[in-house]
């Protein structure tokens, strides 16, 4: 999840960027844009920080992925009530 909001958060930043360039729109626009390209690039950071700590966390043992099981129940006669059902109405 945290590569994810990484990459959008990357594409925000280029298209903001182009924003705070145009030639087409007002000073303030660029400004406003320009400002929030700083604030786009320190979350960014922090956001990547964050997952440099964690993945040396997970080198170093002191933290583990958790697995989670998927219990899919739509295909499995026993639960899904359109199949169970299905055999009673035959």
């Amino acid at each position: 999840m945290m590569v994810d909001r990484l990459s959008i958060m990357a594409l925000k930043e280029y298209h903001m960027a182009e924003q705070a360039i145009r030639l087409d729109v007002t000073e303030n626009h660029r400004v406003k844009c320009a400002q929030r390209v700083v604030v786009l690039r320190e979350q960014q950071e922090d956001l990547s920080e964050a997952l440099s700590v964690l993945l040396e966390d997970i080198r170093g043992g002191r933290r583990r992925f958790k697995i989670y099981r998927q219990f899919k129940m739509y295909n499995d006669p026993t639960l899904n009530p359109e199949l169970y059902d299905a055999k009673v109405r035959r």
